[in-house]
C-alpha cells in the first residue's frame, strides 16, 4: 500500500542523483519503510497532496534502510523522517526542537504537509536556508534528543 504513487528511490546513488537534478521545486524526501503503519499513514498525506504540490514540489519514497549514508548522515533514529531540499540545498525548518534538519513522525492532516512545503519554496525563492515552522507548536512530535559521548 505504501508509495503507490509516489516514487521510491533504492539506492544512494538514485539519491544522489535527484537531489542534484530536481530545480526549482521542493524535493521532500520521506525516509521510511514500506510496511511501517505511521509511514503508510505519512505516506497517504503525501500522495494526497502531490497533487496540489505539483508545481511547487517532487515527493519521493527511500528505504531507510537501503541508504545507511543518509540515515546516518541525517541521524534518522526515529521513522519516518521526512527531508527538504531546495536546488540542491539542504532546508531546515525551525520546528521548535532542537532538530532542525528533518520532520520526525507524520503530519497530523494534509494541510500542514502542504503549507510546510509552501513555506520552504517562499523561503527558499527569497535565498534562506532556514525557515520558521508555519505549524502550531501543538501539531509537532515532540522527541527527546540524546547524544551519547563515545
Amino acid at each position: 500500500m505504501s508509495c503507490n504513487v509516489l516514487k521510491t528511490l533504492r539506492n544512494k546513488s538514485e539519491v544522489d542523483e535527484v537531489i542534484r537534478s530536481t530545480e526549482d521545486v521542493v524535493l521532500v524526501l520521506r525516509f521510511g519503510r514500506e510496511n511501517d503503519t505511521v509511514c503508510m499513514l505519512l505516506d497517504n498525506i503525501l500522495e494526497k497532496a502531490s497533487t496540489e504540490l505539483g508545481n511547487m514540489a517532487e515527493i519521493y519514497c527511500v528505504n531507510a534502510d537501503s541508504v545507511p549514508v543518509y540515515t546516518h548522515y541525517f541521524d534518522i533514529t526515529f521513522i519516518p523522517a521526512t527531508i527538504f531540499f531546495f536546488n540542491a540545498q539542504h532546508m531546515k525548518v525551525d520546528w521548535g526542537s532542537q532538530d532542525n534538519t528533518k520532520y520526525t513522525g507524520t503530519f497530523k492532516k494534509k494541510q500542514h504537509f502542504i503549507d510546510v512545503v509552501e513555506n520552504i519554496f517562499r523561503g527558499a525563492m527569497k535565498g534562506k536556508v532556514i525557515v520558521n515552522s508555519p505549524l502550531d507548536p501543538s501539531d509537532i512530535h515532540k522527541y527527546d534528543l540524546v547524544y551519547n559521548d563515545i
